[in-house]
C-alpha cells in the first residue's frame, strides 16, 4: 500500500473511469460485481459521488458522469493553450528532424498561422504566425479541409479552377478531393511545392477531447531534405500530433 493512499478515492476513480467509457450501462450490481466492491460500500461511494454530482442514476438505475465531472472537464481543458503547449512540444519533434514545424486553424476557405518552432537550418520560411494561406494549397489547410463533406467542399469552392500559389497547386475539387481521402485513410498528408514553390510540406491534424479536429501541425523543407527525411518526417508529424492531442484531452 502506498503512503498516505486513500482506498475509497481509488475506488472512486475506478467507478469514474468505468462510467466514461460505458455511460448508462453500468447499475449498482454490475459495478459492484466488475470492481470487486461489496454492495453496501458500493451503494454508499455512489451515493456519495451522486450528491456530488459526480455521477447521476438514470430512471433506468444505470449511472453516467454528472455535471460536476463536464464542469471539471471543461475547465481543465479552458486553461490549457494550444500555442503554449505547441511551444513546449515542439522543440523536441524540430529538433530530432531537423526541420521547421508550424501549427495553423482554419478560418473559412485559408488557413490561419498561429504559431512557428524554426530548426537551425539557415533556410527560413516565409510563413508567420498571423499570417493566412488558401486552404487547398498547404499541407495544413489540405488536413483541415478532410474533416468536410463532399457537398461540403463544392460549397467552400464553387468554382475551377482553384486559385495557383505555385505552378504544382492542385487545380480541380476532384483532384483535392481524393488528397482528402488519402488524409482520412493515413492520418497525414504530404504537398510538393503546391503552397511554395521550393518547398515540400508534410502535415497530420490535432484533435480535441470531444474527437473534433481544432489544428494541425506540419514540418516543411527543401526538396534535397525531402528525399532524404520523407519517412522520418511522416513518423514524427504523427508523433508531435499525436502528443499535441494528447494535451488537448484526446483519447483513442
Amino acid at each position: 500500500m502506498k503512503k498516505y493512499w486513500v482506498p475509497a478515492i481509488e475506488r472512486a476513480d475506478s467507478i469514474l473511469k468505468i462510467l466514461a467509457n460505458h455511460p448508462r450501462q453500468y447499475r449498482l450490481i454490475d459495478l459492484s460485481n466488475e470492481l470487486n466492491i461489496n454492495k453496501s460500500s458500493m451503494f454508499s461511494l455512489l451515493n456519495t459521488l451522486e450528491d456530488l454530482h459526480w455521477v447521476k442514476k438514470e430512471k433506468d438505475g444505470t449511472y453516467a458522469l454528472g455535471l460536476a465531472m463536464g464542469m471539471f472537464s471543461a475547465s481543465y481543458f479552458h486553461q490549457l493553450d494550444l500555442v503554449e503547449i505547441f511551444h513546449q512540444i515542439a522543440p523536441l519533434y524540430v529538433e530530432r528532424i531537423g526541420e521547421t514545424a508550424q501549427l495553423a486553424i482554419l478560418n473559412d476557405k485559408h488557413i490561419f498561422y498561429l504559431a512557428k518552432q524554426e530548426s537551425q537550418s539557415p533556410i527560413r520560411i516565409a510563413t508567420d504566425p498571423g499570417m493566412t494561406l488558401p486552404a487547398h494549397a498547404p499541407s495544413l489547410g489540405k488536413v483541415l479541409l478532410s474533416q468536410f463533406t463532399y457537398k461540403q467542399l463544392i460549397e467552400l469552392y464553387p468554382d475551377e479552377p482553384l486559385e495557383p500559389l505555385t505552378p504544382y497547386t492542385v487545380k480541380t475539387r476532384q483532384a483535392l478531393w481524393e488528397q482528402l481521402q488519402y488524409i482520412k485513410e493515413n492520418g497525414y498528408v504530404f504537398e510538393q511545392r503546391e503552397a511554395t514553390k521550393d518547398f515540400y510540406c508534410v502535415a497530420a491534424p490535432i484533435w480535441n477531447y470531444e474527437n473534433h479536429m481544432i489544428a494541425a501541425v506540419s514540418f516543411t523543407m527543401l526538396e534535397g531534405s525531402w528525399k532524404e527525411k520523407k519517412e522520418r518526417a511522416i513518423t514524427e508529424i504523427l508523433n508531435l500530433a499525436n502528443h499535441l492531442s494528447e494535451y488537448t484531452g484526446h483519447m483513442e
